[in-house]
């Protein structure tokens, strides 16, 4: 076990693929005791049972968890109708057996329709909500059900790639945060009178991570037993390509200096107000915001020594 005085500072983006079975919080801790950093965080929790894209961000790049937090996903996602479980997913114990109809592929595109663009959804209990400060997960292992207010969410795209089995409709997801899929699938499964769960799921993109290779933690460790840490490092990414999507601001070096010291900038050229990654002559800054007064001030700034 490497001390904590030990571990070293790590500033990067690393594209994880987690394994089924593994919880997103073992992923981490397996990463960052392979990186001996000092400071990690993952953005966006899978479950056990999804695998697929878990950014993990080392350093500096926890900085911009948030951000990724907020991003759209991209799901693969298998369902198998006429079951229901009180998990809404294969983990949980079954709730009810319903036999499954014939479905006509226009019956299916219909229950998909009704779910597209801008939905109310109510979280499942299998979720790390809280209700009054507990977990809402840990409540409903207790036999628990409590209310919850429905959310606004977006579900950008949601179509049938396939029948893997008369009872078992694939899927592909795109959606806004917070949409939760499993009870995407269970109100599908209502929709055509049989029930759903999910069965298998993948996040395959996470707002600006949609093309990029993930690496798997096995071959993690093979590529440390080979090339150690200097090995481990160059499959990070530098901490803005998380934060695509912003205009890119670029500061001489003196409006550079007064920035990180914190004080707002006048430079030529600034966007409309709002959200820009901001560039030193050689560095990335961090994220600033460009203000009604026309002026940059500092919003989320990166240690730069």
């Amino acid at each position: 076990m490497v001390k904590r005085a030990n571990r070293r500072r790590v500033d990067g983006i690393l594209l994880l693929d987690k394994a089924v079975a593994v919880s997103s919080n073992r992923a981490l801790q397996q990463m960052k005791h392979l990186f001996q950093a000092r400071k990690a965080g993952h953005t966006g929790s899978l479950d056990p049972l999804a695998s697929g894209l878990l950014p993990i961000c080392f350093g500096e790049a926890t900085k911009i968890s948030g951000f990724l937090l907020n991003a759209d996903k991209r799901y693969q996602v298998v369902c198998r109708l006429g079951v229901t479980t009180d998990s809404g997913d294969a983990d949980g114990e079954i709730r009810q057996r319903r036999p499954v109809p014939e479905l006509e592929r226009g019956r299916i595109e219909q229950a998909l329709a009704a779910l597209r663009g801008p939905i109310l959804q109510v979280p499942p209990m299998v979720s790390a909500l809280k209700h009054q400060g507990q977990r809402l997960y840990k409540l409903a292992r207790q036999g628990i059900e409590v209310e919850r207010p429905p959310r606004a969410v977006t579900v950008h795209q949601l179509r049938l790639e396939s029948r893997p089995e008369p009872d078992c409709l694939a899927l592909s997801v795109h959606c806004s945060k917070g949409t939760y899929v499993r009870s995407l699938v269970e109100s599908i499964g209502e929709d055509l009178g049989c029930g759903a769960h999910v069965i298998a799921l993948r996040r395959t993109a996470l707002g600006p991570f949609a093309g990029e290779s993930m690496v798997t933690a096995d071959a993690m460790q093979v590529l440390a037993a080979r090339g150690g840490l200097a090995a481990l490092d160059r499959q990070l990414l530098p901490v803005e390509q998380g934060l695509a999507g912003w205009p890119d601001v670029h500061l001489a070096e003196e409006a550079a200096h007064f920035l990180v010291q914190g004080q707002a900038v006048w430079t030529p050229g600034l966007p409309e107000p709002g959200l820009v990654r901001v560039f030193g002559p050689t560095d990335f800054l961090g994220m600033g915001r460009v203000g009604e007064d026309g002026r940059l001030q500092p919003h989320r700034l990166m240690r730069t020594d």
